[in-house]
């Protein structure tokens, strides 16, 4: 098959997949961050990226938030929300992670495949996320991407949309958070 054969078959998963994700909880997630002290995200690997990706647009629609790890991120406290990314909702460190937020007493959300997951479970809010575990033997979602790319991919533009989401309901429009962006590069 050709490259965008590939690409063609990408987006279709991608369409598909939207099915998964419920407009409530995504709604649910925008109120719960607008109304959060701070926001902290935290993925390892690729969703980590992704999670990163967000916070930069967060900063953008001019919220304040935090990536977990970094050196200049401040502590969590009881009235933060931490948004959480893992395919599985299983990723060892992730799941540490979750259980001091809980301790803790802020807001946890889960994105993941797995509503049944260790994280999903420690979550206020889960949402669930089309994918396929990245061992695709077992789990029941098929895709034609390898590991998690299409849990990944749809992260992106889920987080993309409530960014969306902000800009409506802020009355903000891309000129307003181009003022935002890095000007030192």
């Amino acid at each position: 098959m050709q490259t965008t054969g590939y690409f063609k078959k990408i987006i279709k998963e991608l369409e598909q997949g939207i099915e998964v994700i419920s407009d409530e909880q995504v709604e649910n997630l925008v109120t719960g961050i607008l109304n959060a002290n701070k926001v902290f995200v935290a993925g390892g690997g690729r969703s980590g990226l992704a999670a990163k990706s967000f916070a930069m647009r967060m900063m953008h629609v001019g919220l304040y938030p935090y990536v977990v790890g970094e050196t200049i991120t401040p502590n969590f406290e009881k009235g933060d929300m931490l948004i959480i990314n893992s395919g599985s909702g299983e990723t060892k460190n992730v799941v540490s992670i979750a259980e001091k937020a809980q301790a803790i007493a802020g807001e946890i959300v889960a994105l993941t495949t797995n509503l049944d997951s260790t994280i999903a479970q420690l979550a206020d809010l889960a949402i669930q996320m089309p994918g396929s575990p990245k061992d695709q033997t077992t789990g029941n979602y098929q895709t034609i991407q390898p590991m998690g790319s299409l849990f990944e991919q749809s992260l992106f533009l889920l987080f993309d949309a409530v960014i969306l989401r902000f800009m409506e309901r802020k009355g903000l429009d891309s000129a307003n958070m181009y003022g935002r962006h890095a000007n030192l590069e």
